[in-house]
């Protein structure tokens, strides 16, 4: 099921899809064996022999519409546009971070979403992309062309899901987050949290590699009704993001990185807060006893140390199942 094609995304704030996208999927209301999303964005900065027809404007060092940096992509399912502190979060599906100015193909496993919740959604996709006015470090209209499509296998249902719960959705910019209530329902025998975190910002930070958060390693907390269900130190290794490759067609560099094709080599091997440029940054996958009890719970959440003016960005969504 094609859900996006070729949309463009636009570092434009009156564009029609500024930053963001959202389209209508439809899950059914059969069971699945299995279900896949997967996205695949293009960029008009690789490859750069299709410079020469997209042009680089006087004074500038990239085509208008190339973004040539890293970038945050998150899909999500039913998520308020704006949200609102009112509103009940989206459900992230996917998180990757663009190569620097380059193609990527992603997927995510969402069988437990589509059987757990079927019938009709809206999917969004955003791309935190910018450009930069004077066309110096990106282009001065930057834009990715993102494509989703939703793959399902009908059949029995490798487990029968009881609850998805969207938690949380968004940035953390402080140590303490607040609380969350949700509701377990009878007959759980298994549950998860599945939480996806990744540091952003240009913070001054001791005793990083870099402005946090995105080169700071934090101690994060969960706690279900007090007690804690897991503490975990998000981080990535980055050194194989950077195959150095020749470039003879004539436009931009002379070697880059196969992974990331407009971004310093230096940058691409860097390590991060639980991401890289170009991959996927799947979910911790967290298990408690407590997490099947039916009833009213709380997860309350910390990052220690995270410094002032750095972000985390947040996603926790809970899985019942019989």
């Amino acid at each position: 099921m094609q859900v996006l094609t070729r949309a463009h995304i636009s570092s434009q704030e009156d564009a029609e899809n500024f930053q963001h996208v959202v389209s209508e999927v439809d899950f059914g209301q059969v069971s699945v064996a299995r279900a896949t999303l997967r996205v695949t964005l293009e960029s008009p900065c690789f490859p750069f022999d299709g410079w020469a027809t997209l042009g680089v404007p006087a004074g500038q060092n990239w085509p208008a519409p190339c973004d040539a940096f890293d970038r945050t992509l998150s899909v999500t399912l039913d998520e308020a546009e704006p949200p609102s502190s009112s509103d009940t979060p989206g459900l992230e599906l996917l998180r990757a971070i663009t190569p620097f100015g380059g193609p990527l193909s992603v997927e995510s496993d969402v069988t437990d979403v589509v059987n757990g919740l079927p019938g009709p959604h809206q999917l969004g996709l955003r791309i935190d992309t910018w450009s930069d006015a004077d066309g110096i470090v990106s282009g001065s209209n930057g834009e990715w062309l993102a494509s989703a499509e939703l793959l399902l296998w009908p059949g029995t249902a490798p487990r029968q899901v009881l609850a998805v719960v969207p938690l949380v959705l968004g940035p953390q910019t402080e140590v303490d987050a607040a609380p969350v209530g949700f509701e377990v329902p009878d007959g759980v025998s298994s549950a998860r949290i599945d939480y996806r975190v990744t540091g952003h910002g240009a913070a001054f930070a001791p005793g990083c590699l870099g402005p946090a958060e995105e080169f700071c390693q934090r101690t994060h907390e969960l706690r279900l009704d007090g007690e804690l269900v897991s503490e975990l130190r998000p981080w990535r290794d980055c050194s194989d993001m950077c195959t150095l490759t020749t470039n003879d067609s004539g436009y931009g560099p002379s070697q880059y990185c196969a992974e990331n094709p407009c971004g310093d080599p230096n940058s691409a091997r860097a390590p991060r807060a639980n991401w890289c440029p170009g991959s996927l940054t799947p979910p911790f996958e967290l298990e408690a006893p407590a997490l099947t009890a039916p009833g009213p719970h709380e997860l309350t959440r910390s990052i220690q140390q995270l410094a002032p003016g750095g972000t985390w960005q947040v996603s926790a969504t809970y899985f019942a199942f019989q």
